[in-house]
């Protein structure tokens, strides 16, 4: 069977190189150069190691050559309608979601191609296997206004369309048998809020049996995914396993036929049912490895399993390649099976031993958490920014837990459909369970320094040096001396990188800190000892405004802001505060007072309620009661759109003013200018994200600044607009952008920036 490992990670490292290297049509090229090596290799009989070469080129070769296919006989067709609105028919594949304007689903276009429909309220009412057909604009999945985007292509979707008239629906293949899995998922779904009236254990439940998150609080999220517990909710190995043992119950595994070919039904049911994530189809594919390798008088082989299983996928969908869940499934499970072993094998030589029964589960907690940590801690700081320390002991005190909590929940779900009372009397004990889980992760979460994040900007390289120090170790063959010695090492420049990513951002007096959120709007005001954030905000959905600002505080050692202030009620300035509460106290928060803030005021409310934090409505001016710097809060002015009935903000320290305006038009900063007397100020916050109708010729000219912030992101709207640069230019004002810079830090020293 390792043949066929040769052949699956060849083909797989090929479709990695072809999907994920910056360079576009070279793959011919090297498939030929790895096709003439194969002719080179085929012609030297006298190589020892000749029919693994052969395979590993022919292999390689023929990675390259299906992804370049792929690309022109699925993708490519598909991205020929890209930005027309033309007719379109298909078959609808998954339940529909809500979204702000209606709702999406994803639906069938041929096969292998995938693409998401947008629509209004009605698609909502739409179910797997109804045909729908209308007209739509075609928007490219792979490239958004110039960003390259991987989120849609590694699930198969090349194309997105936008609803633009009545859709045509007709019955098609829905209710038939091909269907069940995804009915089934909804079913239990549905059956896990009948059960748990409790809206947490309703929504843990149904997170760990079918994968959906959707009803999952914030702040629950949020805590286990601080502390690494983010797996539990991936339906993968643990929850296949049980199926298996459950199976093994009704069926004697010694009837071998008969369990393989259950097993496996059981194993694609779930697997469809689940969604068909990465680490499901991963986990299925090696459990049915395991099932069927007996029945050919093989041994199972873990190695084998796992490249097989990356084969099936990439197969399917070379650019699957790009899904991070992919990358984390399989990178975690290569750790599992090269080191946790070892790993286990080195800490029952410790005095552990002696505990019998549970110092053993102890040895196979942390070796396994270990194991798949070591390859999954770039991927995480990578894609996440976060390097997650306590991860190992999160996992010692819930993964138990809420492996039982998993278990017992299937039982009683499927009990509920033969008898709700006693499901519901049942599920007591999977609610204990849940909640210790939540209990342990929220604990842990609040203890400081469990996570570090790479807005400490010294953070990669230390992870850099201790990697390069571990593969020195095992190159070296070293032994449990040097690995102490190492460790040790780590641990000491740890500390020394966390003093110095904190001290980059608390050498001066006063700081303001402009965070890239994208479009939206974060800037962080601070001296030595007190902070407050203005604004915490995007309306690009796949940045978590909320998470970067926290991300930020935690690598500069702020443990609580003294207040946040909101200049208005528009979600790209407030949709991130409810990350943001849930990781950092909030001594006050500052808001405008209006007769109607809408549902952004709303949902402000009852995030100050849930964590205590005080609110102070500003109507007229005041000054925040803080010591390191002065805070001046002016009301609204403005009457009409929320974006003129904002505040404006005037921080100073000594003879160093910055202006922050929200997104105030012209008309408002007019009427700022006429009510107050402003300073000249040197740093000004560009308001409504640069657009035309903000930061007029009045508004530079009376306060004079010498340097211009924008907060900006990936945009419709043509922010920054021209015109306004050009006025900033007019006036030689020094203009900063965070979609170009990143975070932007302005540190005041003694007076002088």
């Amino acid at each position: 069977m390792r043949i066929l490992a040769t052949v699956a990670l060849s083909f797989s490292a090929a479709c990695f190189c072809a999907v994920l290297l910056p360079w576009d049509g070279w793959q011919l090229y090297a498939a030929a150069a790895l096709l003439a090596a194969a002719v080179v290799v085929f012609l030297l009989r006298s190589l020892g190691c000749r029919t693994r070469l052969l395979l590993l080129t022919l292999a390689a070769c023929a990675g390259l050559c299906w992804t370049w296919g792929y690309e022109q006989l699925i993708a490519a067709p598909v991205r020929q309608q890209v930005d027309q609105t033309t007719e379109f028919h298909a078959t609808v594949t998954e339940y529909p979601q809500a979204t702000d304007w209606g709702g999406k689903t994803t639906v069938s276009l041929g096969p292998l191609v995938k693409a998401v429909y947008y629509g209004d309220a009605s698609v909502l009412e739409l179910e797997p296997g109804q045909e729908i057909s209308g007209t739509a604009y075609w928007q490219d999945a792979a490239m958004i206004r110039d960003d390259t985007i991987t989120t849609f292509t590694s699930q198969g979707v090349y194309v997105l369309l936008y609803g633009r008239d009545e859709l045509q629906i007709e019955q098609g293949s829905a209710g038939s048998l091909r269907w069940l899995p995804l009915r089934a998922g909804r079913a239990m779904q549905e059956m896990t809020g009948r059960i748990w009236s409790d809206e947490a254990t309703a929504a843990f439940v149904s997170a760990m049996l079918t994968g959906d998150r959707s009803g999952l609080t914030v702040a629950d999220e949020t805590a286990v995914s601080e502390v690494g517990l983010s797996h539990l909710f991936a339906v993968s190995g643990l929850h296949c396993a049980f199926l298996i043992s459950l199976l093994g119950l009704l069926i004697s595994p010694a009837r071998r036929r008969l369990f393989a070919a259950v097993g496996i039904g059981v194993l694609l049911f779930y697997m469809v049912l689940a969604g068909m994530s990465p680490s499901i189809v991963r986990s299925c594919i090696m459990l049915i490895f395991t099932l069927t390798a007996p029945l050919f008088r093989r041994d199972s082989d873990a190695i084998t399993s796992m490249s097989a299983a990356l084969l099936v996928i990439l197969l399917c969908n070379p650019y699957a390649c790009a899904s991070i869940s992919l990358q984390l499934s399989f990178a975690a499970t290569a750790g599992i099976l090269l080191w946790s072993g070892p790993l286990y094998r080195r800490l029952l030589a410790l005095p552990l031993n002696r505990l019998g029964a549970v110092g053993r589960f102890f040895c196979a907690s942390v070796s396994a958490s270990l194991g798949a940590l070591a390859l999954t801690i770039p991927l995480t700081a990578y894609y996440f920014n976060i390097f997650t320390i306590i991860s190992p002991v999160s996992n010692l005190l819930v993964v138990p837990a809420a492996g039982w909590a998993f278990m017992a929940s299937f039982v009683i779900v499927l009990l509920g459909f033969v008898w709700l009372p006693a499901a519901q009397l049942l599920g007591w004990v999977v609610w204990a369970l849940v909640h210790y889980a939540l209990w342990i992760s929220h604990g842990l979460m609040r203890l400081p320094g469990h996570a570090l994040y790479l807005t400490n900007q010294y953070l990669k390289y230390w992870l850099g040096y201790v990697y390069a120090m571990l593969i020195a170790c095992i190159a070296t063959g070293a032994r449990r001396r040097q690995y102490i010695l190492t460790g040790v090492l780590a641990a000491m420049t740890l500390l020394g990188t966390i003093w110095l990513g904190a001290d980059t951002y608390r050498q001066g007096e006063f700081h303001v800190l402009t965070l890239d959120v994208g479009q939206g709007a974060a800037a962080l005001l601070y001296g030595p000892d007190q902070a407050v954030l203005v604004d915490c905000g995007s309306s690009n959905s796949y940045i978590d405004a909320g998470g970067v600002a926290a991300d930020a505080l935690g690598s500069m050692g702020v443990r609580e802001l003294d207040g946040v202030v909101v200049t208005h009620y528009h979600e790209d300035h407030t949709n991130g505060l409810g990350e943001l509460l849930t990781r950092i106290p909030v001594e006050t928060l500052y808001l405008p007072r209006l007769e109607d803030g809408g549902e952004d005021l709303q949902s402000i409310l009852t995030l100050a309620e849930t964590y205590d934090v005080a609110v102070c409505y500003v109507e007229q001016v005041m000054q925040a009661p803080l010591d390191d710097f002065q805070l001046q809060l002016y009301p609204p002015l403005g009457e009409g759109d929320l974006n003129e009935q904002g505040l404006a903000i005037l921080a100073s320290s000594g003879d160093f003013d910055v202006l922050i305006t929200g997104d105030m038009a012209s008309s408002t900063e007019r009427a700022l200018l006429e009510r107050y007397t402003l300073p000249d100020i040197e740093v000004l916050l560009v308001g409504h994200h640069g657009s035309g109708g903000s930061t007029h010729r009045e508004l530079l000219e009376s306060l004079r600044p010498e340097v211009a912030v924008i907060s900006v992101g990936d945009n419709s709207y043509g922010h920054p607009a021209e015109e306004t640069l050009q006025r900033l230019a007019m006036e030689d004002i020094d203009v900063y952008r965070t979609d170009r810079r990143g975070n932007i830090l302005i540190t005041v020293y003694e007076g002088a920036t």
